[in-house]
């Protein structure tokens, strides 16, 4: 269990959580967080916790499903909170603005905790209140708030509580994350009858990482071979020859060229120069770092050399990868427009998730 004195309660108030929900929200985040602190009244019979669900303005909210959710109330008037968390989704640098960033500010000098879902920590970094705290946040925004916030300490946890900081990444995690809060604060017996209510199977420990291909069976029956994928995954910038990644797994250059083409299909050095271009491919479409940088951050020798693989491999020149994120869907809104018909909540979904870097992509 996280250490949380920090954010012991009073027992006899009601815990005050506000729920920041960002265009393009994650639903899943938001109920994951949300059910956990509901179902503590419900199991105690007392108001432990109460919740609000906070906008821009009072407008309808678009979660990344089509989902539309009325906020209770706005940035103007909030009311009083002791936690707020931002909960955010896919394209969450568009959904910030300047009045979001300075209520966020102002909000973490009134609260005991502030904290993002999902991508909601790159919320908080943009208005530098990660700054010296270790920090969670979705796999896919990794990269920009590593580079766009060289003082944010970013792991690969599932969930982080740090001083009055707490964060996590998306999915059910929330609902773990807020387990462990709802334990520290009301006592071991409520979050087990969560557990049970919830059919949880277990509640899973902060430090578990995220995103792993190592999870899977595969690798799960060739060590060696996981021990080398995370090798090339730890020297993406400054990369580390094959030699030294067989010596390290405890095979010949041979065995490892052996294991990569028996179970992946793929030589070594083809593997790893797909793990290259999959964190170009992020930072491209994550930050504003320029060809020649990203270049330089994934291994390559030269911008030329670089742009050559890039297009060779993932079908459009690095520059040409920027624009199509940004651009992407116009032409597409306008056809279906100009024939007289409204985009499902699907197709939007669809439209919206291509311009992710994760769009099409299944782990190995």
């Amino acid at each position: 269990m996280t250490e949380l004195s920090t954010f012991k309660v009073d027992s006899d108030a009601a815990y005050r959580v506000g729920f920041l929900i960002l265009e393009n929200f994650t639903l899943m985040s938001l109920a994951s967080a949300m059910e956990p602190i509901r179902m503590a009244n419900h199991l105690s019979g007392k108001r432990l916790y109460d919740w609000k669900l906070i906008g821009a303005t009072t407008e309808q909210v678009m979660s990344s499903g089509g989902v539309k959710i009325v906020p209770d109330v706005s940035l103007l008037s909030p009311g009083e909170f002791d936690l707020v968390l931002v909960v955010a989704g896919i394209n969450v640098k568009d959904a910030l603005n300047a009045d979001i960033i300075r209520w966020l500010r102002s909000m973490s000098k009134k609260v005991q905790m502030i904290g993002g879902l999902c991508t909601g920590a790159y919320a908080l970094a943009r208005a530098g209140l990660l700054d010296g705290y270790s920090t969670s946040a979705h796999w896919e925004c990794l990269a920009a708030l590593q580079e766009e916030y060289p003082l944010v300490f970013c792991n690969n946890h599932l969930f982080t509580f740090d001083r009055n900081r707490m964060t996590c990444t998306g999915g059910d995690v929330p609902l773990h994350m807020m387990i462990h809060l709802v334990a520290s604060q009301r006592g071991q017996a409520i979050a087990n009858g969560i557990i049970d209510m919830f059919v949880c199977e277990r509640i899973r420990d902060s430090h578990e990482p995220q995103r792993l291909r190592m999870e899977s069976k595969l690798f799960a029956n060739q060590p060696k071979l996981a021990t080398a994928v995370q090798l090339m995954e730890a020297n993406i910038e400054e990369l580390i020859d094959l030699s030294e990644v067989a010596s390290y797994s405890s095979v010949s250059r041979r065995q490892l060229e052996r294991l990569f083409l028996t179970n992946l299909s793929v030589t070594p050095s083809r593997f790893y120069l797909k793990l290259r271009l999959e964190r170009a491919k992020q930072l491209l479409t994550q930050t504003s770092c320029s060809v020649v940088e990203i270049s330089t951050m994934c291994g390559f020798v030269s911008a030329p050399h670089f742009s050559r693989c890039y297009r060779k491999h993932m079908g459009c020149s690095p520059t040409g990868e920027r624009e199509n994120r940004n651009g992407f869907g116009a032409g597409i809104v306008l056809t279906e427009e100009s024939a007289g018909l409204v985009l499902s909540q699907s197709d939007s979904a669809l439209g919206k998730a291509r311009r992710e870097t994760s769009f099409g992509k299944l782990s190995e």
